[in-house]
């Protein structure tokens, strides 16, 4: 008997907030999250990771912003990447402020860490003139001293209880845009508290098990501790956290959602990236016509949709097959490697075409058939468009340069 989500409790219904594009909540899918293990200054290396996790089921990207470097570089990532982009921040108001400057889709906050009332009031007064939601964080590892000692330790109560409070402090500056996560290493105390929390708030949940270590037995924990509550109605997103390639954590909980029947599963995995100052294309027109094309074939690869020469095949370099936008032309790549240069209005056809070939031949077999002057065409075109826009088509330089102020500004006050 096959099991879907029909044989699950129902879902429990909470309020709905979102994420960027991805919504939370209410009765949108269960998303999947992972984070990234870059530094996020490092913005190549770090939007290379995100598309990779994006191409293997991430809904959502957290990267951490714990230095003004870091800000800067979320300044640059999110307006390339393919999926909403959240700001982990720990112990200074500082980076959760400057985080909102660089356009960020969300923050996560830790009620353990920052911990004065009038900082965490002003970092949700500043995400709700901005829209911009905020995850309540609480880890059973950095539990405030004195919650730790009223109950005892980091007990499901206590969890909740932290959770409150910070949720006090937002609904005294009237900002109700919330998610909240009550995570545990031990499986027990994560699923009580979670438990607890449904019962206490309205707001959605997202679900994990933290520090749940390296695989198979991380994989063990956090499956343990997801479905569990998953199956019972509770959660709205989740994420693993595996010591591991992050990509183990997108693919895991992509796997099962898809096992539990609470998303749908797929052959083909396409991926876009959202558009920015640099595409030379509509790439939503592109990804749309390239999906429509494929939907049917079934082919159990991942492509990628890019707008840009200059960025795409590197950024996607994960996915098994993709096409760039340049100058009325369209650069076709395979695992980040250029094969063949096609015209604008051919891209989508040369797209499936070489798609059914990939799954026919395979990947070495379509790399040794490449077009031999492909990649010196592609380069000619970068260097173009190079000239033409610039390195900072996205004017990052001047979130940045608002960054610094923000930055000088919050340290003078202390």
């Amino acid at each position: 008997m096959d099991v879907t989500a029909s044989s699950l409790s129902p879902r429990r219904v909470t309020k709905q907030i979102a994420v960027g594009s991805v919504l939370v909540g209410g009765n949108a899918p269960v998303s999947v999250q992972s984070m990234t293990t870059t530094k996020t200054a490092n913005v190549e290396g770090t939007l290379e990771q995100i598309y990779a996790l994006a191409a293997n089921g991430a809904d959502i990207v957290r990267c951490t912003c714990n230095e003004q470097e870091a800000a800067e570089g979320l300044a640059q990532i999110v307006p390339r990447s393919p999926v909403p982009i959240v700001a982990d921040i720990h112990f200074h108001v500082e980076m959760a402020l400057a985080a909102l400057e660089a356009g960020v889709n969300g923050l996560r906050l830790n009620p353990g860490n920052l911990r004065k009332p009038e900082e965490i009031k002003l970092v949700a007064s500043e995400a709700r003139d901005r829209g911009v939601p905020i995850r309540i964080g609480v880890n059973a590892g950095s539990l405030h001293p004195a919650i730790y000692e009223k109950f005892g330790g980091a007990t499901p109560e206590a969890l909740v209880e932290s959770a409150r409070l910070e949720l006090a402090y937002f609904e005294e500056v009237g900002f109700d845009d919330v998610k909240i996560s009550v995570k545990a290493s031990s499986v027990a105390t994560m699923i009580a508290a979670y438990r607890l929390a449904s019962e206490t708030f309205d707001h959605p949940l997202h679900l994990g098990v933290t520090e749940a270590g390296p695989p198979p037995g991380g994989l063990v924990k956090g499956t343990a501790g997801i479905a569990t509550l998953l199956a019972e109605g509770i959660g709205d997103t989740i994420r693993y956290s595996l010591t591991a390639d992050p990509v183990e954590e997108a693919r895991a909980g992509r796997q099962l959602l898809e096992a539990l029947g609470l998303r749908e599963r797929k052959s083909l995995d396409l991926i876009a990236c959202p558009s920015c100052g640099r595409a030379e294309v509509d790439v939503i027109k592109v990804a749309s016509e390239a999906q429509a094309a494929l939907a049917n074939r079934n082919l159990p690869i991942q492509i990628a949709v890019m707008g840009c020469v200059v960025n795409g095949p590197g950024e996607a370099r994960h996915a098994d097959l993709g096409i760039a936008a340049g100058k009325k032309r369209g650069h076709l790549f395979i695992r980040g490697e250029i094969i063949r240069v096609v015209k604008e209005d051919e891209m989508v056809q040369a797209l499936v075409e070489e798609a059914e070939k990939l799954v026919a031949e395979g990947v070495e077999a379509r790399l040794a058939a490449r077009d031999v002057n492909a990649q010196k065409e592609a380069d000619a075109d970068r260097a173009e468009l190079l000239t033409l826009k610039g390195s900072d088509a996205n004017n990052s330089s001047a979130r940045i340069a608002q960054i610094r102020r923000r930055t000088e500004e919050e340290g003078g006050h202390k």
